[in-house]
């Protein structure tokens, strides 16, 4: 056990839960971590800020591969400086390290975050039982109650040499819980699963095939089948939808499309589209 393994233990004693223990980290690293595996370290601590942060600085030191977990993260980030936060142990909050090096140009790394979100879908689907849906461009939706509601997010980042993606989803959190109103969980979704370390070994597993098929495609989404599989499992498209733009633009249409850079195809007029590459998105309600 390492001594944040240890620290980590010691501190769930605050927060004594039968319906939400720590996680094993030393069990997790026995079902993850192998030589010839994708995945080379990962650490459990009992609370960070953000996994996505304390990762990134340690990124010039540590091989592709590593993982680092948080039972608790107090100040999480997601897109457009939104924080991200819950109950401790309620949820799944942590941060890999990718460096794909020249295997893949630079200009496909954009791609990860699409990929995390494929992956925890698939992950999910299998461990849990319940269907999650992609809102681009990184967004984890369930539906609850007929409603689909935010569920978790991805947030990926540049650094030296490679890319820090994080991930967050809230797993047992109660309606009372909700961070805001409209989020959801996997337990509101009704999950067959809610223990967090087989939701956690499916979501990395599936991270690690998902990325392992994208990098010996060179980075090329469609032919590693990306493209398409995110195309099918995203919500956004087919929706009316309202894109808020850097700069304060607005663009409003129909959702057509995912293109091989990972931008949002909008149908704003009879013959007219625009690629979105960045944006905060929001389904609208069908035009009657």
């Amino acid at each position: 056990m390492t001594p944040t393994d240890a620290a980590a233990g010691a501190s769930a004693g605050r927060w004594s839960s039968l319906d939400r223990p720590p996680l094993n980290a030393a069990g997790l690293r026995r079902a993850l971590v192998a030589e010839g595996g994708l995945w080379t370290s990962l650490e459990v601590v009992p609370a960070t800020g953000s996994t996505n942060t304390d990762l990134a600085e340690r990124a010039p030191e540590l091989p592709e591969g590593a993982v680092l977990v948080a039972e608790e993260q107090t100040a999480g980030r997601g897109r457009l400086d939104r924080t991200w936060s819950a109950p401790p142990r309620s949820g799944l909050f942590f941060s890999v390290l990718f460096k794909p090096g020249p295997a893949v140009p630079p200009e496909r790394w954009g791609w990860l975050t699409l990929l995390a979100g494929v992956a925890a879908t698939s992950g999910l689907s299998r461990a849990a039982g319940v269907d999650t849906l992609l809102k681009w461009p990184n967004d984890l939706l369930v539906v609850v109650d007929g409603e689909e509601r935010k569920t978790g997010g991805i947030l990926a980042e540049r650094v030296a040499d490679g890319v820090v993606v994080g991930i967050g989803l809230n797993v047992s959190l109660t309606e009372d819980e909700l961070p805001v109103p409209g989020a959801g969980s996997l337990l509101l979704a009704k999950a067959t699963v809610t223990d967090r370390e087989p939701l956690l070994k499916a979501v990395l597993r599936s991270l690690e095939e998902w990325y392992g098929r994208w990098r010996d495609a060179d980075g090329d989404p469609a032919a590693c089948g990306l493209q398409e599989t995110y195309a099918a499992g995203c919500s956004t498209l087919g929706k009316h939808v309202r894109a808020d733009l850097p700069g304060g633009r607005t663009l409003t249409g129909t959702a057509e499309a995912v293109d091989a850079d990972g931008r949002l195809v909008i149908r704003t007029g009879e013959d007219e589209r625009e690629a979105v590459g960045a944006g905060d998105v929001v389904h609208l309600r069908p035009v009657r």
